[in-house]
């Protein structure tokens, strides 16, 4: 059964875009809404079907109130039928365990699919070194490990294969990898060649080969390899910066992607369809984009092209599309340092946008993204929790939303042998 998430449209006519519920019946989708006092108002949309969403979270000195998941009381945007029923730990051979990097991803994800995480003591030495010791048998279990390789990526990703090992040598019969964001997934391929070195190029194919196309490693490739030789036998991503990526590895990869958490999201607004045009705010995300504006409502689809003309010259940003008077809505994997976003909203501000909003899955927010980002350029930007955000990266037009149910829900299909591409059909 599919349900209908509607953009609002004129009085007389309703645009709807459709996603499909009957594939995740055991968990909806969560959205966690950081909403600050601020200038924006929040209109319920008519004639719309939207998640059942608890009241905001309330803001005291500028710090979000978490929620406390305790008694087995949970918020109603993470009910679920698996925490309906009763889940004896004893009975069950799937054991989720998280790594430091996003314990409160970790913890959610757990309360979503009616488990507890599992019990593990990770520390670290003196010396920097990283020591792991599982606290309970995971001798044939299905074991899950959860821990996104962000920043500290290296420190993350040790942890990580460190993990890994200590699962492998307990006997599990199966570990995942749960891996939300993966880090060095943007070293996947070796710079291209721009216009001064294809004319050396040119004039010493043979010489210019060997002295150069070596330099660079792949590091994406080299991570995958580490992550499959400590001894994982699965991998579950989410949004991985290119689809190549999950050729590096050996081993099964299931890659999920944020894109229904915020369509979701973006539901429950009140946009008219009319307005709305869908941005990509480089040409390598166009096919993002394009998929991105087909579920929502089949929208328009805008381009910034940045192009650099000749040597030691500033970049050039044109605008493919039409934008005067609409809603944009600039779509990416990821906010870095958010020069990209940022000069491409500025863009379409002096072309006559009405409203700028930014959607990304992974926020690394590298400084000065947050200067960026909070400058007034966008009217909201939506990002999820795959990497967790420091206290004094919050803003007043940050929304954050959870994507503890789509991991859930995904880790609970792996564990049952079941289509996890149909979570997205």
């Amino acid at each position: 059964m599919a349900s209908s998430l509607a953009v609002q449209s004129s009085p007389t006519q309703t645009a709807s875009f459709f996603m499909s519920s009957s594939s995740l019946s055991r968990c909806s989708f969560a959205h966690l809404s950081l909403s600050f006092n601020g200038p924006r108002t929040r209109i319920s949309p008519r004639n719309t079907i939207k998640c059942d969403i608890s009241e905001p979270l309330n803001f005291g000195n500028g710090k979000p109130t978490i929620p406390v998941l305790n008694d087995r009381i949970l918020p109603k945007f993470l009910e679920s039928d698996r925490v309906e029923k009763t889940v004896s730990r004893n009975d069950i051979r799937l054991k989720l365990f998280s790594g430091t990097a996003n314990p409160s991803l970790s913890q959610e994800t757990a309360w979503c699919m009616g488990l507890e995480l599992g019990k593990i003591n990770i520390k670290r030495f003196a010396d920097g070194e990283i020591y792991v010791q599982l606290q309970e048998s995971v001798r044939g279990c299905d074991v899950f490990l959860l821990q996104p390789t962000c920043p500290p990526a290296n420190e993350n990703l040790m942890e990580l294969l460190i993990m890994i090992d200590a699962c492998r040598r307990a006997s599990a019969k199966n570990i995942t990898a749960v891996i939300p964001y993966f880090g060095y997934a943007r070293a996947d391929r070796k710079a291209k060649l721009n216009s001064d070195i294809l004319l050396v190029y040119a004039f010493s194919f043979f010489f210019f080969l060997g002295q150069t196309q070596g330099r660079e490693s792949i590091a994406a490739k080299l991570v995958a390899n580490l992550i499959t030789e400590a001894g994982a036998n699965r991998i579950l991503a989410c949004d991985l910066h290119s689809g190549q990526s999950m050729g590096y590895f050996d081993i099964p990869v299931d890659h999920v992607y944020g894109q229904p958490v915020i369509l979701d999201y973006l539901a429950s607004k009140t946009i008219y369809s009319s307005d709305l045009v869908v941005v990509s705010p480089d040409v390598g995300g166009v096919a993002r984009a394009r998929a991105f504006a087909k579920k929502l409502s089949d929208a328009p689809l805008a381009i910034v092209d940045k192009r650099r003309h000749g040597h030691n010259v500033a970049e050039v940003m044109n605008l493919i599309g039409d934008v005067k008077g609409k809603v944009a809505v600039m779509v990416d994997d990821m906010i870095d340092t958010a020069g990209t976003i940022a000069n491409g909203a500025a863009l379409l501000h002096e072309e006559g946008a009405r409203e700028v909003y930014a959607c990304c899955t992974h926020a690394v927010f590298s400084p000065p993204a947050i200067e960026r980002l909070s400058s007034g350029l966008f009217q909201e930007v939506i990002i999820t929790n795959t990497m967790p955000v420091a206290e004094k990266n919050y803003f007043p037009q940050l929304t954050v939303l959870s994507v503890a149910n789509l991991l859930g829900e995904t880790i609970w299909r792996v564990h049952d042998d079941c289509s996890v591409s149909s979570i997205f059909q």
